[in-house]
């Protein structure tokens, strides 16, 4: 419910006690692999927070998508086995190493363990 009009950014929002709440603002976004029509896309009042607008249409096409550093980054899907990953715009040499780890772990995690393919085509 953050994303609503007029609320407070989520760096200002404190517990009854005075604590902050969510984690230090510096703190980086991890990777993260989300499935087709996740509510973190979908259920933001504005999307540009997340996606570029010329991305805008994945989220109701059905792709599954990629986030770096908190933002769309990649298309993924599933090819024999492996998770494939189809960049929208070029990954730094860490990036692509974060989103090839996090596909590993989702190739295995879909293959109960029994791949940790990850193919991370250019863009």
């Amino acid at each position: 419910m953050l994303d609503l009009p007029g609320a407070p950014p989520s760096s200002r929002l404190r517990s009854n006690r005075g604590h902050p709440l969510g984690p230090d603002p510096d703190t980086p976004a991890p990777v993260r692999f989300l499935p087709a029509f996740d509510n973190a896309i979908l259920g933001c009042h504005d999307r540009g927070r997340i996606i570029d607008d010329a991305h805008r249409g994945l989220s109701v096409a059905g792709e599954r998508v990629v986030l770096v550093a908190g933002r769309v980054a990649a298309t993924w899907g599933v090819d024999a086995g492996t998770v494939v990953v189809s960049p929208l715009r070029g990954f730094s040499r860490a990036d692509r190493e974060a989103v090839a780890e996090q596909g590993r772990e989702l190739a295995a995690f879909l293959s109960e363990g029994e791949s940790h393919r990850v193919r991370v085509d250019a863009a």
